[in-house]
C-alpha cells in the first residue's frame, strides 16, 4: 500500500495548479480519494463527523444493498421459469448492462460538471449508480436507464450544486422520470419479467400481475405472504425480498449510517394507515401486507433514511418518516392509477422536510424562551 501511495504522489504535481495535466484535477482528486482516505474536510453540503469519510460511507450502502442485489439475480432467473445457478447466472447477465450503463453515464456527467466547476467529484453517485438499476424492472431498455439517470443527476443534484445540496433523492428521481414519461415501460404485467436469448438459448418471457397489482384490484396478494416477504414474487430488481432488505438494515443501522428514528417511522406509519383502512372497512386485507410488497421495504430503508434530503432533526425524523409511509398506503389504497405510492410519498417528504425542520427547530427556540421567562 505504502508503493502505492508513493506512486500516487509522484504523478499528484502534473495535476495540481501549475502542473501540465491540472486541468484534469477533478478527476485525478476522485481516484486519489477513492483509493486513499483524505486529509480535508468538506466545506458545505453533507458532513460526515467521523473518521471515515463520504466515500467510505457510500461504500458501506452499496454493500448493504448487496444481499438485494443478490437476490434479485436469482429471482429474475426464477420468474422465468429457470432455476439454481441458472437463474442467478440469467439475473447476473440482465443486470450488469443497467448497473455499467447507470455509473458510465452518471460518473461521466459527475466528472463534466466537476472539471467546468473545478471542484471535487461528488461521492453520492456511488450509492445512486447502484440503486436506479435495483428500483427499475429488469426489462426496462438501456437507452431509457441512460436518460433517466442523467435526468436524475443533472435536474436532481447539479442544478442544486451537487452532493449534499440537493432537495430529492436523485434514484427516485429516475424512478419518477421513467414512471411519466415511459409508463408503458414501468408498469403493467410485461415489464416486470424478461425475455431474452442468453449464451445462444431462447428464455420465453412470462407475463403476470404483481402483488401490489393483485392487491390494489382483488384485495388479495396473489402470492403466499412466505413467498412476497422472502421475494419470490415479480416485481422491480431489488425490491422484492424484505428479507434482503433487512439485512441492509441491519448493517446500516449498526454502522450508524442510517437513522433507526425515520426507518422504524415509516413502518409505524404504513401500519398505523393501514389499520384505519381496516378499521373504517375501506380494506379488508392484513395492514402489514403493505410491508412486504412492492417497493415500501427498500423505500424505508434505502431511500427514506437519505441523510440529505430526509429531516435533520431528531423530532423531524420521527414526523417525515411516519408520515412517508401513512402517505404511501394511503395512494396505493386511494388512488388505484399509482398501486406503488411509495415513490411519490417520499417525493413529496423530500419536500416537505425542511419545513418539518424549521418549526422543530422554532418550537425549541419557543421552548427555551419560556424557559427563561419563568426562571425570571
Amino acid at each position: 500500500m505504502s508503493n502505492l501511495r508513493n506512486y500516487v504522489d509522484r504523478l499528484k504535481p502534473a495535476f495540481s495548479k501549475g502542473g501540465r495535466l491540472s486541468f484534469l484535477a477533478s478527476t485525478f482528486e476522485a481516484f486519489e480519494t477513492f483509493l486513499f482516505v483524505p486529509n480535508t474536510t468538506t466545506a458545505k453540503g453533507a458532513h460526515i463527523r467521523d473518521c471515515n469519510d463520504m466515500k467510505r460511507t457510500m461504500i458501506v450502502v452499496v454493500l448493504a444493498l448487496v444481499p438485494a442485489f443478490l437476490f434479485g439475480c436469482y429471482n429474475t432467473g426464477l420468474q422465468v421459469h429457470l432455476t439454481g445457478f441458472t437463474a442467478f447466472l440469467y439475473g447476473l447477465l440482465r443486470i450488469l448492462p443497467m448497473v455499467c450503463v447507470s455509473y458510465i453515464v452518471g460518473l461521466a456527467i459527475e466528472f463534466y460538471f466537476a472539471q467546468i466547476r473545478g471542484h471535487e467529484v461528488n461521492e453520492g453517485f456511488l450509492v445512486t449508480g447502484f440503486l436506479i438499476p435495483l428500483i427499475m424492472p429488469v426489462s426496462t431498455p438501456l437507452w431509457i436507464v441512460a436518460l433517466a439517470t442523467a435526468f436524475s443527476v443533472v435536474f436532481g443534484k447539479e442544478v442544486f450544486g451537487g452532493t449534499g445540496m440537493n432537495v430529492f433523492n436523485p434514484a427516485l428521481l429516475a424512478r419518477a422520470f421513467v414512471f411519466f414519461a415511459y409508463t408503458a415501460h414501468i408498469s403493467g404485467e410485461q415489464v416486470w419479467y424478461s425475455d431474452w436469448t442468453m449464451l445462444g438459448a431462447r428464455v420465453d418471457g412470462v407475463s403476470g400481475a404483481t402483488a401490489l397489482e393483485h392487491l390494489s384490484t382483488t384485495g388479495e396478494l396473489g402470492f403466499s405472504p412466505l413467498d412476497a416477504f422472502l421475494g419470490f414474487i415479480p416485481g422491480s430488481f431489488g425490491e422484492t425480498s424484505t428479507l434482503a432488505i433487512l439485512i441492509g438494515a441491519a448493517v446500516l443501522l449498526f454502522t450508524g449510517i442510517a437513522s433507526w428514528r425515520t426507518m422504524v417511522s415509516v413502518f409505524a406509519g404504513g401500519l398505523a394507515m393501514g389499520y384505519l383502512f381496516q378499521a373504517c372497512g375501506v380494506t379488508d386485507y392484513p395492514a402489514w401486507w403493505h410491508l412486504i410488497i412492492g417497493g415500501f421495504a427498500f423505500g424505508a430503508v434505502f431511500m427514506a433514511t437519505d441523510p440529505v434530503t430526509s429531516a435533520q432533526t431528531d423530532t423531524g425524523k420521527y414526523i417525515v418518516g411516519f408520515l412517508t409511509g401513512a402517505i404511501a398506503v394511503l395512494i396505493r389504497v386511494a388512488n388505484p392509477a399509482y398501486p406503488e405510492g411509495m415513490m411519490l410519498s417520499i417525493l413529496f417528504m423530500n419536500a416537505l422536510a425542511p419545513l418539518v425542520d424549521y418549526f422543530v427547530v422554532e418550537a425549541n427556540i419557543a421552548r427555551r424562551r419560556n424557559r427563561v421567562k419563568t426562571a425570571k
